[in-house]
């Protein structure tokens, strides 16, 4: 198990207990946390999955893709050099067993 924290504007916070290998678009989709959408269902084609990742996990993540360097520009609430991602690229294994982010305030 994995534990996600969303964190959105208005302060709330959902925190998750995720199983391990699920996408942080995938867990937010199937636990109903607002603000993901991730109209493509995870095929880095959409954007609608930005997430911005807290300072402390930054140097846990994978490599950006250029598919998701690509899409990162197509994000719809502006894109944050070092802390935005696409949610269905990152993916909750051994290696990143915790992960907070914010959530942008509109995704299309």
């Amino acid at each position: 198990m994995a534990k996600l924290s969303f964190h959105h504007n208005d302060g709330n916070v959902d925190v998750l207990d995720v199983d391990t290998g699920a996408s942080v678009m995938r867990a937010a989709v199937t636990n109903g946390v607002p603000g993901i959408v991730g109209e493509c269902g995870g095929n880095a084609m959409c954007a609608t999955c930005h997430v911005y990742v807290r300072e402390p996990y930054l140097a846990s993540l994978p490599e950006i893709s250029d598919d998701e360097e690509e899409m990162l520009d197509c994000t719809a609430a502006p894109r944050d050099e070092a802390r935005s991602r696409l949610g269905c690229q990152l993916v909750l294994d051994n290696g990143l067993a915790e992960l907070e982010v914010d959530v942008p305030d509109n995704q299309v």
